[in-house]
């Protein structure tokens, strides 16, 4: 009997204790978000490419959430994100109201043994806006006009500093794929590049905005005045689908490793990202809202009349890239490294 007793007090416990967490178990994404404020952590000062998608993205992004809480984007710089990332990973609730939107090589630096309080494959990826598409271009009187032809000639390629990607991805491809890319060094940044370009000081840019030379060089394109080598990121540019990306060139496993890592920056894009600790729940209505901005006729319509680029990427799918650039094995990183210069 005393036993019997026992197990019934110990079940009512067990009763009580379950009812009196149930209220927060059962709590929805809509009723916890209701009336909350979300913050958009971004990288960047006011007024740049980041913080203009960040910006009108907000708003919409808001109108999609369940509960309808207001985004509020707030610049915090520090490394074009790197401080953000670490905010958001050791300071911030982790409740799913803090947001990032960080530099689309936040990644590969990371993987590269760069600074910051914060693990890419922790993070929870939201999705992305846009790809960074930045593409190599080759002026029309050059002698070699492809990465093929580039293999038999060498061909001048104008670039800033060894860190960049302009430089490190043909650094890469003449590793990897035996291209005679020769990389001269010392511009300023793109505008040098393009006029050294068209001087005839160097054959072609290592690497330029693909939004800029629409939006600056429409001469290029409607007198065809150059001509795509490669597109910066692993994959194609969805605008630009018969132009290879990076993996086009791999020839094995090591160097298709290497290439993915290498071209995440622009496939990771400008993504938005949660708190490593957000609730599951709170995550995939995230994620679910942020694609349904994406195919808000709104929120389209807004970005047309912007000129802004529109190629969205699940959240799912970003995740897959970062992992995969995390899981880079340690001998590939430490080749990466040697071609970027550190």
């Amino acid at each position: 009997m005393q036993i019997r007793r026992l197990l019934k007090r110990l079940l009512r416990t067990f009763v009580l204790a379950l009812a009196a967490h149930a209220p927060a178990h059962a709590q929805s994404v809509a009723d916890f978000y209701r009336g909350k404020t979300i913050s958009l952590y971004i990288g960047f000062p006011p007024g740049g490419g980041y913080d203009l998608y960040g910006r009108i993205v907000a708003p919409f992004f808001a109108r999609h959430i369940p509960g309808n809480p207001t985004i509020v984007p707030k610049n915090m710089l520090g490394g074009s994100g790197i401080q953000a990332a670490g905010y958001m990973s050791t300071i911030t609730p982790q409740d799913g109201t803090s947001l990032g939107l960080f530099l689309d090589t936040t990644t590969l630096g990371k993987v590269l043994g760069g600074p910051g309080q914060f693990d890419p494959v922790k993070l929870v990826w939201i999705g992305r806006i846009v790809s960074t598409a930045t593409v190599s271009v080759v002026w029309h009187t050059s002698a070699v006009q492809s990465v093929a032809e580039a293999k038999q000639k060498q061909l001048l390629i104008a670039a800033t500093v060894p860190s960049n990607s302009a430089a490190f991805i043909p650094t890469a491809l003449n590793d990897l794929i035996g291209t005679k890319f020769k990389i001269i060094l010392g511009f300023r940044g793109s505008p040098d590049q393009a006029l050294a370009m068209e001087r005839g000081e160097a054959d072609a840019i290592g690497g330029m905005s693909w939004e800029a030379i629409q939006a600056n060089h429409k001469e290029w394109l409607t007198e065809k005045k150059i001509r795509i080598l490669y597109a910066q990121g692993a994959q194609r540019i969805k605008e630009l689908p018969n132009d290879p990306g990076l993996l086009d060139f791999a020839v094995d496993e090591k160097s298709r490793k290497l290439l993915t890592l290498l071209g995440s920056g622009p496939d990771i894009g400008r993504s938005f990202v949660a708190e490593p600790g957000i609730p599951p729940d709170r995550a995939a209505a995230l994620r679910r809202a942020f694609m349904a901005t994406m195919e808000d006729p709104e929120f389209i319509a807004e970005m047309k009349k912007r000129n802004l680029g529109l190629e969205p990427l699940s959240g799912d799918e970003v995740q897959k890239i970062v992992e995969a650039s995390v899981a880079t094995p340690k001998d590939l990183v430490e080749q990466a490294k040697r071609y970027i210069g550190q």
